[in-house]
C-alpha cells in the first residue's frame, strides 16, 4: 500500500481514470438523450458526478487495478476491471435508488455508463500494452543494433508454449527477433494466425518454407522420444541453428521464456512422458522434517538435495565421503537455498562409530541412502570394496536408524540388482534384502527404490561418449544389441521422493522406466546433437562386453509379485519374509571373507546370499 502511494505513476493513472470516468458518465447522458442534455438532466449530473467518480475509483483500487503495470496488462487485469466497474455501478444504482427512488433519473443511463466505463478504462490499459509491445507499429525487418543483428525465427509448435514465446518477443523488441511463422501438425491451426504471425503448415513442411529464417525454435515441451528425434532430423537437414524450450519438469509454474531456450538435449529424445507428482504427499513427509542424504554429492544425491530443499525441510544433513563433492553441494545449497538449515558431514559410512555419532547429533526423521559404489567393471576387480561399502555401509545405516528412531529409511537401489551377473548388482540386491529384513524390528519404516540408468550420471556411457566425440572419436560401444533403461536424473529423483511417501514397510518400489533403448542408438543421437554424422564424421567402434556386463537389464525377477500403486509410474514388489538372524549370520561370514581379499570366495558367498546371482569367475 505504502509503495503504491509513493509512486508518481499512481497519481497520474489515478487522475487519468477519474477524467475517463467523468467523461464516460457525461457521454452516457449524451448518448441516451440523442446528443441533447436538458437542464434537469444536467442537474442530475452535477448532483451525482462527485459521488460517482470516488465510488468507481475506490472499487477499482479495491480490485487491485493500481498494483499492476499497464505495459503488462493481461486477462487477469481485464477481469478485475470488469469486477471493479460492475461493483461500482451496482453501488451507485443502489444509492440512487435509496436516495431518489430513481425519480427523475434514467435507468438506461447507468447501463450505458457501465459499458462505457469498461471500454475507456480497459481500452486505455490495452493501448498502453500495445504501445510498449510494439503491437501498434509495423515490425521493421532492419536492425538498429549492429552488435545485435536481426534474427528471423521460425517456431515449431503453435500451442501454448509457442504463443507465450511469441508474446514475449513482441513485448521485448530489444531482443531484435522477428518471428516469420509457425509450423504445426494440427490441421485446424494451419493457415490461421497467432498475434499476426501465420501458421505456415505442418512440421513436415520445414523444407518447403519459402520465408527466410535464421533459426528454428522447437516450442513443444511435451514432445519426446521418436517424435522429437524426427523433428531434430528435419532441423538438421535445414542446416539452420535450432533450439528448444525447456521440458515440462524444468518449467516453473508453466513459465516459458525465449530467454530459457536451449539446445536440444539427450533427455528430449527419450521416450518419456511427463511425470505428475502428488506434491502434497511429498510435502507432508518431508516438509518441516529433518532429512539426511547419504552420497549427497553424487549424481542422484545432489539432485535429491535440490528437490528436497524446495519442500522446506526443517533441517538437511549432507553425508559424503568425497571432500570436493561435499564442498560443491554445500556451496550450491547455501547460495540457492539459504533458508534451509544445513549440516555437512565428511564421513565414510563404513565406519559405524561415525554413523552413530552423526545420527545421534542430527536426529533425522527421514534418511535417503544414495551412497554406493556403482561402476560395474571396477567392482568386479575390487569385490571386497563393494561388500564393505554397499553392504556394510548399508547395515551400519539401517541399524543406527533403528536405534535412533528414524521414521523412514529409503534405499536407492538399481535394476542391476535383478538377476545380477556382477558384484555391484549382487551387493545392491543384498542391501535390498538387508533393508527388508530390518522392517518390523523397530518403529522405522524401511523401503527400497529400484530403477535403471540415469543420463549424465558420473561415469555414465553418455559422459564417456561426449568426451570421445569432443576428441574426434571413435565412440566405443560394447555391443550393437546392448539395451538399457534410461531416465533423466530429475525424473528419477522425483519418483524416489514419490515412492518414499508410499511405503508401509518392506516394499521394493519399481519405477516405470519406459521403453529400453539400444546404446548404439543413444550414441548416434548424441553424435548428431553435436553436429556430426555417425560413421561419416565420428566412427563407432564395438569393443565387446566388459566384465560383469550383460546385454539387457531387468526391473523385476521372475516370480516377484509386482503390484500397482496410487502413482501410474511407480510399482511395488510385495514385502518378502526374511530370516533376520540367518541373513545376519551370512552377512557376517561374507564380511569376514571380504577381509581376505579373495575375489572368488567373495563371489561364491555372495551367490549363497543372492541365489539368482550368476558370477563370472
Amino acid at each position: 500500500m505504502t509503495s503504491i502511494l509513493r509512486s508518481r505513476n499512481f497519481y497520474f493513472i489515478f487522475f487519468l481514470d477519474a477524467v475517463l470516468i467523468a467523461m464516460a458518465y457525461v457521454f452516457s447522458y449524451w448518448l441516451r438523450f440523442d446528443g441533447v442534455i436538458a437542464p434537469d438532466r444536467l442537474a442530475n449530473i452535477k448532483d451525482t458526478v462527485l459521488f460517482v467518480i470516488p465510488v468507481k475509483l475506490v472499487c477499482l483500487f479495491f480490485f487491485g487495478l493500481y498494483r499492476g503495470m499497464w505495459r503488462y496488462t493481461g486477462l487477469n487485469d481485464l477481469k478485475n476491471i470488469f469486477l471493479g466497474v460492475s461493483c461500482s455501478s451496482a453501488v451507485i444504482v443502489m444509492v440512487i435508488l435509496f436516495l431518489y427512488r430513481f425519480e427523475g433519473f434514467s435507468r438506461s443511463v447507468y447501463a450505458i455508463d457501465w459499458g462505457l466505463t469498461l471500454f475507456v478504462i480497459g481500452g486505455a490499459r490495452i493501448a498502453i500494452r500495445l504501445y510498449f509491445s510494439g503491437g501498434v507499429l509495423p515490425y521493421k525487418e532492419t536492425s538498429n543494433h549492429k552488435k545485435n543483428p536481426l534474427k528471423r525465427l521460425l517456431i515449431l509448435g503453435a500451442g501454448d508454449a509457442g504463443e507465450k514465446v511469441l508474446r514475449e518477443i513482441r513485448e521485448m523488441p530489444w531482443l531484435n527477433i522477428h518471428p516469420v511463422g509457425f509450423l504445426d501438425d494440427d490441421p485446424d491451426k494451419q493457415g490461421k494466425t497467432i498475434h499476426g504471425v501465420q501458421v505456415l503448415g505442418g512440421v513436415g513442411d520445414l523444407g518447403k518454407v519459402k520465408e527466410e529464417y535464421d533459426e528454428i525454435l522447437i516450442a513443444m515441451p511435451a514432445v519426446r522420444g521418436n517424435k522429437m528425434r524426427e523433428i531434430v532430423l528435419l532441423c538438421e537437414k535445414s542446416g539452420k541453428t535450432f533450439r528448444t524450450v525447456p521440458g515440462i519438469w524444468e518449467l516453473v509454474e508453466g513459465r516459458v521464456s525465449v530467454k530459457t531456450t536451449r539446445r536440444v538435449r539427450m533427455e528430449d529424445l527419450l521416450k518419456r512422458e511427463e511425470i505428475r507428482l502428488n506434491e502434497d504427499d511429498i510435502r507432508r513427509h518431508i516438509g518441516d522434517k529433518r532429512v539426511m542424504i547419504t552420497g549427497a554429492g553424487g549424481s542422484i544425491g545432489s539432485e535429491l538435495v535440490r528437490q528436497i530443499c524446495s519442500f522446506h525441510p526443517q533441517g538437511l544433513a549432507l553425508l559424503e565421503v568425497s571432500e570436493e563433492n561435499l564442498f560443491n553441494i554445500e556451496m550450491e545449497c547455501r547460495q540457492r537455498y539459504g533458508f534451509v538449515s544445513l549440516s555437512s558431514y565428511l564421513v565414510d559410512i563404513k565406519n559405524r562409530n561415525n554413523v552413530d555419532r552423526i545420527l545421534k547429533t542430527f536426529c533425522p526423521d527421514v534418511i535417503f541412502h544414495a551412497a554406493a559404489y556403482k561402476h560395474v567393471p571396477i567392482q568386479e576387480l575390487n569385490p571386497w570394496e563393494a561388500v564393505f561399502n554397499n553392504i556394510v555401509g548399508t547395515r551400519n545405516l539401517v541399524e543406527s536408524a533403528s536405534e535412533n528412531k528414524v521414521d523412514r529409511f529409503i534405499l536407492v537401489s538399481t535394476d542391476k540388482a535383478v538377476r545380477p551377473t556382477n558384484v555391484m548388482g549382487a551387493t545392491k540386491r543384498a542391501a535390498e534384502i538387508l533393508v527388508q529384513c530390518m522392517n518390523g524390528t523397530s518403529q522405522t519404516i524401511y523401503m527400497a527404490v529400484r530403477f535403471g540408468n540415469v543420463l549424465w550420471s558420473s561415469g555414465s556411457a553418455l559422459s564417456l561418449f561426449q568426451k570421445q566425440i569432443s576428441h574426434g572419436g571413435p565412440v566405443t560401444v560394447t555391443h550393437p544389441e546392448m539395451v538399457r533403461y534410461f531416465m533423466s536424473i530429475p525424473e528419477a529423483v522425483q519418483l524416489i521422493l514419490q515412492s518414499g511417501t508410499m511405503g508401509t514397510g518392506g516394499e521394493v518400489f519399481i519405477l516405470d522406466m519406459g521403453e529400453s533403448i539400444r546404446i548404439v542408438d543413444l550414441a548416434m543421437d548424441l553424435i548428431r546433437l553435436n553436429g556430426y554424422e555417425p560413421e561419416r564424421d565420428i566412427p563407432i567402434q564395438y569393443i565387446g562386453l566388459r566384465p560383469g556386463e550383460k546385454l539387457y537389464e531387468e526391473l523385476i525377477t521372475e516370480g516377484e509379485g509386482i503390484v500397482a500403486t496410487d502413482h501410474e509410474k511407480v510399482f511395488a514388489l510385495k514385502a518378502e519374509s526374511c530370516d533376520q538372524q540367518g541373513f545376519k549370520k551370512q552377512v557376517d561370514e561374507l564380511i569376514s571373507i571380504a577381509g581376505t581379499y579373495d575375489a572368488v570366495a567373495i563371489k561364491k558367498k555372495l551367490q549363497e546370499i543372492v541365489p539368482e546371482y550368476t558370477p563370472q569367475f
